[in-house]
């Protein structure tokens, strides 16, 4: 053994010879992140904070609506896409355990027997029994690389497992807010319903008594039936609605429990933090920097490649055949050999690898700053679009306000007589498209704050 040990450290001294101790601190070494962001990523009209932003808050401080709660909740519980999510997360897990075991020898029991005559003679029968290990150095990191390379494997499933879940919260959000404009619509549609068909009585009354005319009555119906079929089609686009809600949440068809448009207020607070945020909390950012780090390492093993590789093979056990001499029972057998294998000519494969891995690398890292670039520019457009819903909103209800009394004044007058069908008609349809305005603005607006707050990355919490 004494002997063995020392053939071992000479194959080990000779290979650091060859290699030297730069070259193989530079092999072992470790992933640097490369992730930057420039201080104006979200725009230079853009105010930053370094308090809490929207990016720290998790989706349930977020979204206070309790019947919305308890479906996002079913959807993670629930959904398919999150369920395979954590399976490529136990996958990688494994796969990461079985790299760590790559610094273990490997033992295999490999039993054998023959049997054998020669000239009629009687068979001499032969036996062994041993155990045969493997083992490989890892003098230059190859090991190590492969390893580390399974954990940045491991990460990735991990972020993207966060990133399914981002998804299936702003899936949920969107949809549900979707079947809250909804029911605000059917509700405008429905109270619009009961005014038009005392207009439209007004206006038969007036024609009976000779005060309007037959055209004026047919007008004021075509519209009013108008408004029926809107309700008929806004029905059915909440049923519709469900339905792909109960998709999202694996349930079979049935009608969602929801709140009211506007009862449970998202926060009003914009602010979106440093930019440096992004590289903490948007799994997409997070996922970019994690594959540099994962082609880093395999451009080290292919680096790794280039150098001379060590191996320890060890036999120990039983036999029969000692030679000539054929004894039972068996003596113990010993064999034990070191090898030491250094590329000199591998048909350029080496090189072409390493190549190929360095281009890798430079062309994840051009995704990478891409990948940055569109986060600053979605946080900017959805903030945009939360401050445009905002200042709209007061505009919207002074709309409304204001032609609620116009449609009074005008109802009014022609029931004296004083203003004709077209001016009530007009009166009702800028009301009722002034009030679907004014829904539609509030889902915009609670859609921007979905958008800025998954562009953030909080969602991943």
């Amino acid at each position: 053994m004494k002997t063995l040990s020392s053939y071992i450290l000479a194959l080990c001294l000779a290979a650091m010879c060859l290699a030297g101790c730069d070259t193989i601190k530079s092999l072992r070494s470790d992933y640097q992140s490369q992730a930057t962001v420039p201080a104006d990523l979200y725009g230079t009209d853009i105010a930053q904070a370094d308090s809490t932003s929207l990016a720290q808050l998790s989706w349930r401080e977020f979204f206070t609506d309790p019947l919305l709660q308890r479906l996002i909740e079913m959807a993670l519980e629930r959904n398919t896409d999150i369920n395979s999510a954590r399976i490529a997360i136990q996958q990688s897990e494994a796969a990461l355990a079985a790299a760590k075991q790559g610094f273990y020898p490997s033992v295999y029991f490999s039993p054998s027997a023959s049997m054998s005559s020669f000239g009629g003679s009687s068979p001499a029968k032969t036996y062994n029994l041993p155990l045969q290990v493997n083992w490989d150095i890892d003098a230059f990191g190859s090991i190590r690389n492969q390893k580390r390379k399974s954990e940045m494997v491991l990460l990735q499933a991990q972020v993207a497992e966060q990133a399914v879940q981002a998804n299936i919260v702003s899936a949920v959000a969107q949809q549900y807010s979707m079947l809250l404009l909804l029911d605000q619509q059917l509700e405008i549609l429905m109270s619009t319903d009961s005014l038009w068909n005392i207009s439209l009585e007004t206006q038969k009354i007036l024609w009976e008594n000779g005060k309007s005319y037959s055209t004026a009555v047919n007008q004021m119906e075509s519209s009013y039936l108008n408004v029926k079929t809107s309700i008929v089609d806004t029905r059915r686009n909440i049923r519709q609605m469900e339905n792909a809600l109960c998709r999202l949440l694996a349930i079979t068809p049935q009608p969602i429990e929801r709140s009211r448009l506007g009862q449970y207020a998202l926060p009003r607070r914009f602010d979106t933090g440093v930019p440096a945020l992004l590289l903490q909390y948007r799994p997409d950012v997070r996922l970019a920097d994690l594959a540099m780090a994962e082609a880093y390492y395999d451009t080290q093993a292919a680096r790794a490649a280039f150098y001379p590789s060590i191996s320890l093979q060890g036999l120990a056990g039983w036999t029969n055949s000692a030679g000539s001499a054929v004894v039972n029972p068996g003596k113990i057998l010993l064999n034990a050999v070191a090898s030491l294998t250094q590329p000199i000519y591998a048909q350029g494969k080496l090189k072409a690898n390493l190549k190929i891995n360095q281009l890798e690398q430079q062309d994840l890292m051009n995704q990478y700053v891409q990948t940055v670039i569109d986060a600053g520019s979605e946080v900017n457009e959805a903030l945009a679009d939360c401050q445009a819903a905002v200042e709209k909103h007061g505009y919207y209800q002074r709309q409304v306000k204001v032609l609620k009394d116009a449609y009074r004044g005008t109802h009014e007058l022609m029931d004296n007589g004083k203003a004709s069908y077209l001016e009530v008609l007009t009166a009702q349809e800028s009301l009722l498209n002034a009030q679907l305005n004014q829904a539609v603005n509030m889902y915009n607006g609670a859609q921007g704050i979905i958008a800025l707050y998954i562009a953030l990355g909080g969602a991943t919490r």
